[in-house]
């Protein structure tokens, strides 16, 4: 972490690896959001450690707070890149990967919009409920969106090989799921009892249209490789995106699952909500067994991939969005269950996603201030 941040405490010119400023927002790519995606959940993670969360939760609150300028900061770039280089970034609906990213916007939004829960309300009153389910609603639609339009794009536009596939395949099928566990969390906050059915109803449907499609691509991911070994070092930190639809699958049923109860009650569907409220701490336990599974795969790859040197990449960011939203499973199965075993492993696992968050942070600043890590491969397979 030092040496990354060696050349900015030495006073290195900003962008000094770029032909000109302007390259900033020539060469920006939605990649970029996957930070929002790490900064936010760990931000969510961090008041649910048991004994401690009174003390971190103005830590979170912080990381929400600059959550959410990163995510401003990133959408101004990238509004920017359309307006005025718009030519070239129409290319990533062509990309075979870079197009994938475009799923990380949706579920960098979802982080803010629960933490308008976990602190907004503490700090602003019940009046930021109304913005967060407005806000809601416009993820769903980006989710939606990202979740068939990409594949379409896959099916029509992209070349693809099994031999070439990674975990990132995932990304833009797997925000739909991410916004059904964020209405989930919205549901009960909602004044009107038909918003919180249609709320919940909306979030099933989110989370059945994207697990099931998730979870085929991780049968073919675990097919390719068998066949083919691990990607190439660059893709490293792919091998940890798999667990996030695990663990937001795990995550969804159980706050479905405990919303249902209430929800359906006052609707005439109390039997439902109970049958619901059971599937759900089934699931996600169930779930987060898999889960456990491809943790430790993930951490064997990742200690592979580590002594062998890899070079640092905005992917990276993929180590710690899954972890965190596991993470949070990992809570949520330890208060719904009231078993301390689910307390020590989700502080454990915690204490790993700050120190990844860390890591990870302290390199993309040193690479953004340098200016390398403003690449954009949609211009650079055309040159």
């Amino acid at each position: 972490m030092t040496n990354d941040l060696k050349g900015i405490l030495r006073g290195q010119r900003p962008l000094a690896h770029l032909d000109h400023p302007r390259e900033m927002i020539r060469q920006f790519t939605p990649n970029w959001f996957a930070a929002t995606m790490g900064t936010g959940i760990l931000a969510l993670a961090l008041p649910q450690i048991p004994g401690m969360g009174h003390i971190l939760t103005p830590v979170g609150e912080a990381l929400w707070f600059f959550n959410i300028a990163l995510f401003a900061l990133f959408t101004v770039l990238y509004t920017a890149r359309w307006l005025m280089f718009g030519h070239e970034a129409r290319r990533i609906f062509g990309h075979n990967t870079v197009s994938m990213f475009i799923g990380t916007i949706p579920m960098g939004l979802a982080t803010i919009i629960n933490g308008c829960l976990a602190f907004g309300i503490a700090r602003f009153g019940d009046a930021i409920v109304p913005v967060a389910h407005v806000l809601w609603w416009i993820d769903v639609a980006m989710s939606l969106a990202c979740g068939v339009l990409i594949p379409y794009f896959m099916f029509t536009r992209h070349q693809h090989s099994l031999d070439a596939m990674t975990a990132v395949w995932l990304l833009p099928v797997v925000a739909a799921e991410v916004a059904g566990a964020s209405g989930g969390l919205l549901a009960p906050h909602l004044a009107d009892p038909q918003a919180q059915l249609i709320v919940l109803a909306t979030s099933y449907v989110l989370w059945a249209y994207s697990v099931p499609v998730a979870f085929g691509l991780l049968a073919i991911l675990i097919l390719r490789m068998a066949l083919h070994k691990l990607p190439h070092e660059g893709m490293a930190a792919s091998s940890w995106l798999a667990l996030g639809p695990i663990g937001t699958g795990a995550l969804g049923m159980l706050v479905l699952g405990g919303d249902a109860p209430q929800i359906m009650a006052q609707h005439g569907l109390g039997a439902v909500g109970e049958t619901a409220q059971g599937i759900g701490v089934i699931a996600g336990l169930t779930l987060w067994g898999f889960g456990l599974w491809w943790l430790l795969l993930a951490t064997l790859i990742t200690i592979r991939y580590w002594r062998a040197g890899v070079p640092f990449n905005l992917g990276w960011w993929g180590y710690t969005f899954p972890l965190g939203v596991y993470t949070v499973a990992t809570f949520r199965l330890g208060t719904t269950l009231n078993l301390v075993f689910f307390d020590v492993a989700g502080t454990v696992l915690t204490i790993a996603l700050g120190a990844m968050w860390l890591l990870v942070g302290a390199k993309t600043v040193a690479g953004a201030w340098r200016g390398n890590l403003f690449v954009s491969p949609c211009i650079a397979a055309t040159n």
